[in-house]
This record gives structure tokens, C-alpha cells and sequence, in this order.
């Protein structure tokens, strides 16, 4: 028997536990997930932004070109399809990313903002690109969850 949980989320969701599951299903052993809380979803409730539609990217490239790159396709798609962009990025290069997010995105763009779900001090929180850049939240070492999107 064995049992895998994750600290934050889901196993298996933006987390490498996906590859022990793997190698459970090449060895025929049983797999019976079980749910608990997952920021991912949380932000996505939260946000306000469509829930019927949308696309989970992970973490953003590092390098900064790549990066600012990858924000110009995920918000075209959202402009295209309609499907909420969500993504993350590690604790320590969160206020770096927000920074792109509002140079980088349309100031009409929705962005949300999920930091810290399920603590006391969490904040979920959907404005404009234009809004976002007259209040700046503290994310700095904080786990976050980051939705691009128009609301529903």
C-alpha cells in the first residue's frame, strides 16, 4: 500500500506526483484518488473569470523574453476563446511576474490574483490590468495562483 499526498494541492496537479501514478498504472497496481483542496480550482472559483472553459499552464518560462512571450499567447487566447489562462509561479519570483502581467497585458485585461488560499491572509482578487496598476498586493515569498481572463 502506499499513499501520496501533496502539501499544497493536489497530487499529481502541477506537482511531479504524477510520475508515481504513472508507474502505478505500468504496474497494474490500483489507483483511487482522493480530493482535498487545490489552489489551482480555489482560484479559478474565486476569480469570477469562466469556469467552463480553461487552460492550466503551470509555471511561466524563466527566461524573460520566453516569459513575456508566453503572457501575449495566453492572453490572446483568452481574447480569442474566452478560456481563463491560469498559471504560477514559485514564491520567490512572484512580484517579478506580477510586474510583467501589467506591463505586458492589456490594460482592459482581467487578472486574478490568488495568494495564500485558505490562510487567514489570503487575498483572491480579480481587477483590470489598468486597476491592478494603481494597487500593488505584497507577494513576495507568498504561494499564488495567477488567472487571465474576462469575466463570465
Amino acid at each position: 500500500d502506499m499513499g501520496l499526498i501533496s502539501e499544497a494541492g493536489l497530487a499529481g496537479i502541477a506537482d511531479p506526483g504524477a510520475k508515481v501514478v504513472e508507474l502505478c498504472h505500468q504496474k497494474e497496481i490500483r489507483v483511487i484518488p482522493h480530493t482535498g483542496a487545490s489552489s489551482i480550482i480555489l482560484a479559478l472559483i474565486g476569480s469570477g473569470l469562466n469556469g467552463q472553459q480553461f487552460t492550466f499552464h503551470g509555471y511561466l518560462p524563466i527566461d524573460l523574453s520566453e516569459r513575456r512571450k508566453a503572457i501575449k499567447i495566453m492572453e490572446s487566447i483568452n481574447r480569442e476563446t474566452g478560456y481563463t489562462q491560469i498559471f504560477m509561479e514559485t514564491p520567490f519570483r512572484n512580484e517579478k511576474l506580477f510586474d510583467e502581467l501589467l506591463k505586458v497585458c492589456h490594460p482592459s485585461t482581467k487578472l486574478c490574483v490568488a495568494r495564500e488560499i485558505t490562510s487567514e491572509i489570503e487575498l483572491v482578487k480579480t481587477l483590470t490590468v489598468k486597476d491592478w496598476r494603481k494597487q500593488k498586493p505584497s507577494l513576495h515569498k507568498r504561494p499564488c495562483v495567477f488567472a487571465i481572463g474576462s469575466l463570465s
